[in-house]
């Protein structure tokens, strides 16, 4: 009886120190929580506007981001990754593909998320997307920068945003 006690007195102390780590957060996971609500913009690639929407879901642990576009709907979901410090998206693109990417943490008014992996790629020369920029302007501002990779080339497309009102 001490034995299984003395385990489960380990096993809650493990669990809380464990619930301790995924309870720190970075100042880039507070900076992308702001985000949450309803967004407008505009971007070169796409005729017309686009609709932005972030919520926080799976209790708090995850950041939900649905873009609409004129041509397609994708997602993409944030959560920190606290034992390796950082923010990892993984971006359901309307390619159909699932690329990984993660950022160490805020720079400046910024945060830089690079390839890790990808899933559901059709071939080695498909477009993916490679690397994305969140420049963080004022509350009710800020840019998104997407670089996707096809035919070996980069292109990176600029979305600007402004909160709903």
């Amino acid at each position: 009886m001490k034995r299984v006690l003395g385990a489960l007195s380990i096993g809650a102390a493990a669990a809380i120190a464990l619930a301790g780590d995924a309870g720190k957060t970075s100042p880039g996971w507070e900076k992308l929580k702001t985000l949450v609500g309803e967004w407008n913009g505009v971007a070169a690639e796409y005729p017309g506007r686009a609709k932005l929407t972030y919520r926080l879901v799976s209790n708090g642990s995850s950041l939900e981001e649905t873009m609409e576009t004129p041509e397609t709907t994708m997602i993409t979901m944030y959560a920190p990754d606290n034992p390796n410090g950082r923010i990892v998206a993984t971006h359901y693109c309307g390619s159909g593909n699932q690329p990984r990417m993660a950022a160490k943490d805020v720079s400046g008014s910024s945060l830089d998320f690079q390839f890790l992996d990808a899933t559901n790629v059709s071939a080695p020369d498909a477009d993916l997307m490679r690397a994305l920029e969140v420049r963080f302007q004022d509350a009710d501002h800020f840019q998104q920068l997407w670089t996707s990779r096809e035919g070996g080339k980069d292109h990176v497309g600029t979305f600007s945003w402004v909160r709903k009102r």
